[in-house]
């Protein structure tokens, strides 16, 4: 469900439900309340349980400590978890719900743009460990995702453009519309539920066809490899939609030295990148992140394999592509002076 006031369904989609624990960060103490409300209004037993915020929550022991409040509050396997926040604690939530009785529901209330188009839609969940990011997870789809846009009001203006990355890669490996409505408002706030409705529907439409990632879903991690080893190697300093949109004009800049994306359709990526607000460079050393990158989920041994573009629109794979291309990529992202 996406709009205002979405979150009021809570009881509704868990109704008969006998508990529920409501996994929050501390700045989201007062909706986590009201959602415990809610819950109890409608005859759940609900209790709110606290987790760092950020990706300080996305630990084995954090989770572990959810694990032991899990046992406290007797969790059953009929029961609930209930996930409110940015992507880093649907994460968590949605990870320690597919482990706890080897699962129960969780339903997801994404305060965040990056949560409700991309993290807590489509069911990958997961903490981060000292080798990467994510390589500790489940696939657990949610009961039902909670998408209440006036949780977006309060949302500091960095956070939002964050979001933003995950929509315009949407965009450019799916649905074109999106890259208009971005072109003719690269704020994003003009349009903001159509932009929200169609980055899911692209995600949606990815993970109905192949939940477990071994074919069509690949195509939403466009971006992501160099992404996640920039997160890596910053100690997940840089907002994740940051390392994207820095992801995405590599990604893009390596279908064109591959001969797959014409030189206008590369220019684009970087002009609406940059026009949004987000950056096109990074300041790091090449030799460090092809290492982490080589490591990442999407890698298959020892070979790299990147999600790019065969024109706008047409995701293709890309395996052990050659080190000269990978090298000119670099060389069009990388802040000047870096070694």
């Amino acid at each position: 469900m996406i709009g205002p006031g979405a979150q009021a369904e809570l009881g509704l989609v868990l109704a008969g439900t006998a508990r529920a624990a409501v996994v929050h960060a501390p700045p989201l103490a007062a909706m986590a309340g009201a959602a415990v409300e809610t819950l109890q209004s409608a005859g759940v037993a609900a209790e709110a349980v606290v987790v760092p915020d950020g990706e300080a929550a996305k630990t084995a022991a954090v989770a572990a400590g959810l694990w032991e409040e899990f046992g406290r509050l007797g969790l059953t396997r009929s029961d609930a978890v209930v996930g409110i926040g940015g992507g880093a604690v649907t994460d968590l939530a949605g990870f320690v719900a597919a482990t706890w009785t080897r699962g129960v529901r969780v339903v997801q209330l994404p305060t965040s743009l990056l949560g409700m188009v991309d993290a807590a839609v489509g069911g990958k969940t997961g903490i981060n460990t000292a080798a990467g990011k994510n390589l500790v997870g489940s696939f657990h789809p949610p009961a039902a995702v909670l998408a209440d846009t006036d949780s977006l009001a309060g949302l500091p203006e960095a956070e939002f453009r964050s979001g933003l990355a995950e929509v315009v890669k949407c965009g450019f490996i799916a649905d074109g519309v999106i890259l208009d409505l971005l072109d003719a408002d690269p704020t994003g706030r003009r349009d903001t539920a159509e932009l929200i409705e169609r980055a899911v529907r692209v995600k949606a439409d990815a993970v109905g066809e192949d939940l477990y990632d071994t074919g069509r879903r690949e195509f939403l991690n466009y971006g992501h490899t160099l992404a996640h080893a920039i997160e890596r190697v910053e100690d997940f300093g840089w907002r994740h939609g940051e390392a994207v949109a820095v992801g995405l004009v590599f990604a893009a800049e390596l279908a064109g030295q591959a001969g797959l994306l014409a030189r206008g359709d590369v220019d684009r990526h970087r002009a609406l990148v940059d026009r949004m607000g987000l950056p096109t460079r990074y300041a790091g050393h090449w030799a460090t992140l092809q290492s982490v990158m080589r490591v990442d989920k999407k890698a298959r041994g020892a070979t790299l394999r990147f999600v790019v573009l065969d024109g706008l629109g047409n995701p293709t794979i890309l395996t052990d592509p050659d080190q000269a291309w990978l090298d000119a990529a670099w060389a069009a992202v990388s802040a000047e002076g870096t070694p």
